[in-house]
């Protein structure tokens, strides 16, 4: 761990006000016995119709690099989650992500629903959707995101803007100018599912006392074990 004092005396931002967390609490015995997928997918649900929250699906997706360590984080949204884990799209030859994913299989997912004062945390195991699953979902993107797929070496150095917008001409002059022509998924391009070893579920609580739950197990095979966490 570095350790500079120089330049900190300084401080950019200190101590910004907050609110206090109010709004509801978690207990125990309401969550035991109950899938954690099942569970997640009702504070979706729950999420989705509060109109405070403008994009729901929008997480945080961290991977991390071996033998560095060196852990990175983007947003992405959720594309699916099915009775198995959380699925979201990405190019898997080129991103940062997928070169990581290369050496480190793991990855974790955070959502955070600010108005209900809520946070979901998934820490899993990374597998590929087949080239069936990807289709599927590709095939319900607007035809400009599947022209932007096959454009975009994601993660890679270009020179500029027009780099980018040359290859979205070729692109729609390869697959055609018409609206119903079929864009296929690229081969390099498709669907990652995180299999959850351990979900963690985050009410916000008075004094910053947070309630929280994590539904882990050791490995897929097993069946989940529920927990309280300390705030």
């Amino acid at each position: 761990m570095s350790n500079s004092t120089g330049s900190t005396k300084e401080k950019l931002i200190f101590a910004p006000n907050r609110y206090q967390y109010t709004k509801a609490s978690l207990h125990k015995e309401d969550l035991e016995g109950k899938d954690p997928l099942l569970l997640f997918n009702d504070w979706f649900q729950e999420a989705s119709k509060d109109s405070a929250i403008q994009s729901p699906e929008s997480t945080t997706l961290s991977s991390a690099r071996l033998p560095s360590g060196r852990v990175s984080s983007r947003l992405v949204l959720l594309k699916e989650l099915d009775h198995r884990g959380f699925i979201v799209f990405t190019n898997l030859e080129t991103s940062k992500k997928a070169q990581d994913w290369e050496t480190n299989p793991h990855a974790s997912l955070s959502f955070w629903w600010e108005s209900l004062q809520r946070q979901v945390r998934i820490e899993g195991m990374v597998e590929r959707l087949s080239r069936e699953e990807t289709e599927e979902y590709f095939q319900t993107r607007p035809r400009v995101s599947r022209i932007g797929a096959w454009a975009s070496p994601q993660s890679t150095v270009i020179q500029d803007r027009k780099e980018l917008e040359e290859r979205v001409r070729l692109y729609k002059e390869k697959f055609g100018e018409d609206e119903s022509a079929f864009v296929p998924a690229p081969e390099f391009w498709g669907g990652i599912r995180i299999v959850p070893l351990e979900i963690e579920f985050w009410q916000g609580g008075q004094y910053r006392l947070h309630d929280r739950f994590s539904f882990r197990r050791e490995n897929l095979e097993s069946d989940y074990q529920l927990v309280r966490l300390s705030p």
